[in-house]
């Protein structure tokens, strides 16, 4: 699943293409590209119409257009959805869910998905922050990002730290893969206790993820396969510069020893067995 790097990388493609464009037409090709939206496929499309696009926005791994500076057109891209600028005469594609045109006669919007697991939304006065996501915590790389409070608030949980930072609710953005990674720079294994590490040791596990995902984000992001793609239809190349996640029996680019793989959440962990030792204060 696209994580915030990925989605930042998205976004910015967008802001270069369709900032200050007005929407000519929008059709939603398949319904659940329009599930989350209350009024159905018919009415996303409708309320597009004739509104220009004044500025786009992310938060953690959701992002959306800003229309007439006052509403908001929100996105999630799920497990393979993309945001592609596409040819007006291109024909439609296999897994093409929505398509926007624009009255210059330019470049479409395509929002193509494999899985059907992303969706778009309509949200009117939610330039500033859609208010199905205010409840999505502000990520590292937000201005107003308060680390101090985030800390606080990572120290009083009592479960297992790499849990804590996949809880968009207390840090947005970080995903299985920077949550590994950002675990193994800062040599913390993933099932600490969150309540057992320092307050500097946190503040420092929050620097690592900030400092992982920037890297990520200046290679355009993270790509395993063709489900994700920035706008233009080109992969990210971070994934050569991964030390934990998906290494597993690769040798520690610190140490030298095998990577490991472990069960967590239907997903996986990956991580140094030396440099990342479990602690006696752990959780499953």
């Amino acid at each position: 699943m696209p994580e915030l790097p990925e989605v930042e990388v998205v976004r910015r493609g967008l802001d270069d293409h369709v900032r200050d464009r007005t929407i000519a037409s929008a059709t939603i090709l398949h319904p659940r590209a329009a599930r989350r939206h209350v009024g159905g496929t018919e009415d996303l499309a409708a309320r597009m119409v004739g509104a220009t696009i004044t500025g786009t926005a992310r938060r953690g791994k959701y992002l959306w257009l800003i229309l007439d500076g006052e509403d908001a057109l929100l996105a999630h891209l799920g497990m393979s959805g993309q945001m592609l600028i596409t040819s007006p005469d291109a024909a439609v594609a296999a897994h093409e869910r929505a398509r926007i045109t624009f009255t210059d006669g330019g470049h479409d919007l395509r929002f193509d998905d494999q899985r059907t697991f992303g969706h778009l939304m309509y949200d009117e006065g939610g330039a500033v922050l859609p208010s199905p996501i205010a409840h999505i915590a502000r990520d590292p790389f937000d201005p107003l990002f308060d680390q101090a409070a985030a800390v606080a608030l990572i120290k009083a949980k009592k479960t297992g730290i790499k849990r804590v930072l996949l809880d968009q609710t207390v840090v947005s953005g970080i995903g299985n893969i920077y949550a590994d990674e950002a675990l193994w720079a800062a040599k913390v294994h993933g099932e600490t206790a969150a309540s057992s590490l320092s307050k500097p040791r946190i503040s420092a596990l929050i620097d690592a993820a900030r400092d992982v995902m920037a890297a990520a984000l200046n290679q355009g992001g993270t790509s395993f396969d063709s489900l994700y793609v920035d706008v233009a239809g080109s992969s990210g190349y971070f994934a050569r510069s991964l030390n934990a996640y998906g290494r597993t029996g690769q040798p520690c680019t610190r140490c030298g020893t095998p990577i490991v793989r472990e069960q967590f959440m239907n997903r996986s962990s990956h991580s140094c067995p030396i440099c990342q030792r479990k602690s006696t204060t752990t959780l499953a």
